[in-house]
């Protein structure tokens, strides 16, 4: 039979169940991935699993987010993080070493392997042939532990690509181009595979702008195969042995499939409020700017600096412009420096900022109320900066650098008859400055068994939770719209984040975004009949933090009654004990208010058999039918109260041990 790239990754991991699109599969996983944001959670479930050793080929902690110091909190997280690495036998990223996707793409990534990671942008690493995929920090947890990651199997979404893209376009035009079609809910349940002659245009590193984005598609997984392209990368960075070739059968058929003409690409941006409300940069054209930022995930590579250096090379930034630059990599730092754009760069006014995630998490560079940023970022939902009332665009090098000049959004095809000014041309270096200083190997295990993990007064042990009732009676806590991001469910930034250890506090700020009074609204349910969210469509889109669970469930949540979830927010609250479900008649949605009673009965019945429940609003003698789409052993999971507290019980009936899973 025939495969396609995303069927041969999957075909060759594939441990439980059959290839069949929305069917349960397991996967092997061979490589983990954990920032700081979300890696503390992930250290301290696998002390709650008792594990004695990491059980996969490399899993590696970065710390990337949390960088900025104001107070002892993040110092202290990262002491207990290095402990954790040096305990479980992981390799350790020190702060200042480089965001954590393009690091991995640089040190570790390998075609043809799989990972999950902690952080909804691990897919980036599809871009070296490998099936990356984000998911909640549990269960990262349990493939560091030896267990597979289950899922529905998902579409595999072809995308041919030809032509070659236009000056003053890049490869974020590209991926704004799909989120010009088809929007965040556009990639549900789906793999995005590229393929077709335009793929010989495209750098390893373009592809991972583009793979890294196909999460704000919602999509479960970006891939490309491991070609020419990849093998040169590889070879750039000194581990041409690593490579393998990976490509997809000359006969391969697609689920979805889809064409793109490179070459009619034009400069796109998307407006505030969602990465899928994209426009042509002319359409905009004209708005003043008072921010532009260019760095993160989604445009790491050494060429997406080097352009915006050529681009701004003996001109300054607009009066009144903060001109910010966040290299993603130390060793692309040393590279820039070489070349002498760093020279050229600060020349230009740019403000250089550690390598790390900074304004893309709102850890700083929040911009003013009232002015427009312009940012090379994943994402753009409303206060993720760190500015409530933001108004933040996404765009590409190209788009910021002229920005950064005029002062105003401009299609930077205008710079020629503005600054006369030819599309420049760049020349890297062949070889990368590779260093691998700032990265700590894992303990020999007679060494590691030894270390005691260190944990700062601000780390709280993870919660444990009860078996979910049979009989939920509970008010209505919150009614929300669509496309609610974990970003407004529990925010990031510096306000916020440095308490991602600590549940109970971190509890006070979910939801502050929408309703100010929902946490304390919320607690006084918690020892009593608790509460329920209800929710639009696509509930939970963006960052993985299994944080945006937590919380809610912490603070007494019962249960999401939405129109449909986000993948990974939608397995998050089901690790966590929090029935998920989604209306039979959307419209329903509309007839639910804020403090209505809700009632659900024989609830463990109808989720073993899969059938219907019936929802009664108590308070308006009105009847809503759900379902949900769990699994089996989804199922047992929930009614045990959370993933955790099921793998213990099954540990315990087992072996009569409940401490490691394996």
């Amino acid at each position: 039979m025939a495969y396609n790239v995303a069927q041969k990754l999957i075909a060759s991991r594939l441990v439980v169940g059959e290839m069949i699109p929305g069917s349960d599969i397991g996967l092997h996983i061979d490589q983990t991935l954990t920032q700081d944001a979300t890696g503390t959670l992930v250290m301290l479930e696998l002390e709650a699993l008792g594990l004695a050793r990491a059980h996969t080929e490399v899993s590696v902690q970065y710390i990337d987010h949390n960088l900025l110091q104001a107070d002892s909190k993040n110092a202290e997280d990262h002491d207990f993080l290095r402990s954790a690495c040096r305990r479980f036998g992981l390799w350790y990223s020190k702060a200042g070493n480089g965001v954590s996707h393009p690091t991995h793409m640089q040190r570790f990534g390998i075609p043809g392997k799989t990972m999950v990671g902690s952080d909804s942008h691990t897919p980036a690493a599809g871009s070296l042939g490998m099936l990356a995929i984000g998911v909640g920090g549990t269960e990262v947890a349990l493939a560091i532990a030896g267990e597979p990651l289950y899922l529905k199997m998902p579409e595999i979404w072809g995308v041919r690509l030809t032509g070659k893209l236009p000056p003053w376009t890049s490869a974020k035009d590209v991926i704004l181009e799909m989120l010009r079609r088809h929007g965040v809910h556009g990639g549900l349940n789906r793999i995005i595979e590229y393929h077709g002659p335009g793929l010989t245009t495209l750098t390893a590193m373009d592809r991972h702008v583009i793979a890294n984005m196909g999460a704000e598609l919602g999509a479960t997984s970006t891939v490309f195969p491991a070609d020419d392209q990849v093998r040169a990368f590889l070879r750039s960075e000194q581990r041409e042995g690593d490579f393998t070739e990976l490509l997809a059968d000359t006969d391969a058929t697609y689920d979805v499939t889809e064409e793109i003409d490179l070459s009619a690409i034009e400069p796109l941006i998307a407006l505030p409020g969602s990465p899928g409300n994209v426009v042509p940069v002319r359409e905009v054209a004209g708005r003043p700017v008072g921010q532009v930022v260019i760095g993160s995930s989604a445009n790491p590579g050494l060429r997406d600096f080097a352009i915006a250096a050529a681009i701004t090379r003996g001109r300054q930034s607009h009066p009144g412009l903060s001109f910010d630059v966040n290299p993603s990599s130390r060793q692309i730092l040393q590279d820039l420096t070489k070349m002498g754009a760093t020279f050229d760069l600060i020349s230009a006014g740019a403000r250089l900022h550690q390598s790390g995630c900074m304004g893309c998490i709102g850890m700083g560079q929040a911009p003013a109320n009232g002015s427009n940023s312009l940012r090379t970022m994943p994402r753009n939902f409303p206060g993720r900066s760190g500015t409530k009332e933001d108004s933040v665009y996404l765009c590409s090098p190209e788009t910021a650098a002229a920005a950064a000049l005029t002062g105003t959004i401009t299609d930077p095809r205008d710079l020629t008859e503005l600054f006369d000014l030819a599309y420049p041309g760049l020349e890297l270096p062949a070889v990368s400055s590779v260093n691998l200083e700032m990265l700590e190997k894992p303990l020999p295990p007679e060494e590691a068994a030894d270390v005691k993990l260190i944990k700062g007064e601000n780390i709280s042990s993870l919660p444990v939770f009860g078996p979910l009732a049979d009989r939920i009676e509970a008010p209505v806590a919150l009614v929300v719209g669509d496309d609610i991001s974990t970003d407004e469910i529990l925010p990031a930034g510096a306000r916020v984040l440095p308490y991602r250890s600590n549940i109970p506090k971190l509890a006070e700020f979910t939801f502050d975004q929408i309703d100010e009074t929902y946490p304390a609204r919320a607690a006084q349910t918690r020892d009593t009949s608790g509460h329920i969210v209800i929710a639009g469509s696509n509930y939970g889109q963006g960052s993985s933090r299994e944080h945006a669970a937590i919380t809610p469930r912490f603070l007494g949540l019962r249960a999401v009654i939405a129109v449909s979830f986000a993948r990974i927010h939608w397995q998050n609250l089901a690790n966590f004990g929090v029935l998920a479900l989604e209306f039979t008649k959307p419209a329903d949605h509309d007839r639910i208010q804020q403090g209505d009673v809700l009632l659900l009965t024989d609830t463990h019945d109808a989720l073993v058999a899969g059938t219907e429940i019936l929802v009664s609003n108590e308070t308006r003698d009105e009847v809503y039918p759900v379902r949900h789409g769990l699994s089996t052993r989804q199922v047992d999971m929930l009614l045990a109260g959370g993933l955790i507290p099921w793998l213990r019980e099954n540990r315990t009936r087992a072996t009569g041990d409940p401490r490691e899973v394996r």
